[in-house]
């Protein structure tokens, strides 16, 4: 067995994921660690030119017209015939639908351990998992065989995963596709009309605390003043207050934005899951045992009627000086 660390490549309609920047910058530095070589996997079809800007030191890349778009089938007979062949160290996949999917089906088949929701590793290869919505970290030791780990985002910064220069590519035949049983027929994609919350920022998250559909209206006057966007937790989304495309939490998005102002918001593990990757949390909550404070950069228990406006006026006021 090889100490390589593999990096799954995720794509969809033709762009990486940003999750796989993520694996291959904790690739790397697992890597390092180990003295050993960091490769990425890339399946497609005519996909060549997503490997520009991975940092990797290889590119194992399989072309075929069933690997254009994830299925499992055709994924899992791929990357269960590189692993059992090529016996990587560490195989990462993303903490998503699709790798979750892959790396759970692959650890049966090839009998392999499997660590979940990694999100970071150690300067001595441990790997550093979150359980219980991100309350509790737990450590763990590599296998002595092949280990998969599915990594979150947010331990990373995905820039640290691309590079000018692309991977030497080593280009390897597809195994037979035979009896495919899923095969995609066509893409429906969601309203895309309104912002994207994931790309924000600014945010000013609002929750039960804001008790009214009428009180949103001082949050959208601090998030204007702030120059960002209002979003929410599942409470107000479930009102209908806000579409569900402002929805932060496990269900909705994960936002990573440089600054999140949660306001009335208690700090349900499932809520601070999706914002753990924020730079700065201010949290208002008039509950001083909320959960949300916890994790808070700054806090205060001050009443958010009492405190937004006023907020808003100094905001305005050091503005326009």
């Amino acid at each position: 067995m090889s100490k390589d660390i593999f990096v799954l490549i995720e794509h969809n309609q033709g762009k990486v994921s940003e999750i796989s920047y993520i694996m291959l910058a904790a690739g790397r530095q697992l890597a390092s660690n180990q003295g050993s070589q960091l490769i990425a996997i890339l399946l497609g079809n005519q996909a060549q030119n997503l490997a520009q800007n991975i940092s990797a030191d290889k590119l194992l890349y399989v072309d075929h017209p069933s690997l254009k778009e994830f299925t499992q089938d055709a994924y899992l007979l791929t990357l269960n015939e590189i692993i059992s062949t090529r016996q990587p160290g560490v195989v990462l996949f993303g903490n998503t639908s699709i790798g979750s999917d892959l790396a759970g089906s692959i650890s049966i088949t090839l009998d392999l351990d499997l660590a979940s929701s990694c999100k970071y590793f150690t300067s001595d290869s441990k790997i550093v998992s979150q359980i219980c919505g991100g309350k509790i970290m737990v450590e763990g030791n590599l296998s002595s065989k092949t280990t998969l780990i599915t990594m979150l985002p947010g331990g990373y910064k995905p820039e640290l995963g691309q590079s000018d220069h692309p991977p030497v590519i080593e280009n390897i035949n597809p195994p037979v596709f035979d009896n495919l049983r899923i095969k995609i027929v066509n893409f429906i994609q969601p309203d895309s009309s309104d912002i994207d919350i994931s790309k924000e920022s600014i945010l000013v998250s609002i929750g039960r605390g804001i008790q009214t559909q009428d009180n949103l209206e001082l949050a959208e006057n601090l998030a204007n003043a702030l120059g960002g966007v209002v979003c929410a937790s599942r409470p107000v989304i479930d009102q209908g207050w806000l579409p569900a495309t402002r929805l932060v939490g496990k269900s909705g998005k994960h936002v990573k934005p440089k600054v999140y102002i949660a306001i009335g918001i208690s700090g349900a593990p499932e809520h601070v899951e999706a914002i753990s990757g924020s730079e700065t949390i201010v949290a208002i909550n008039t509950d001083p045992k909320a959960p949300i404070f916890e994790i808070a950069t700054y806090g205060t228990e001050m009443d958010l009627f009492d405190l937004i406006e006023v907020l808003v006026e100094k905001i305005e006021a050091a503005k326009a000086n």
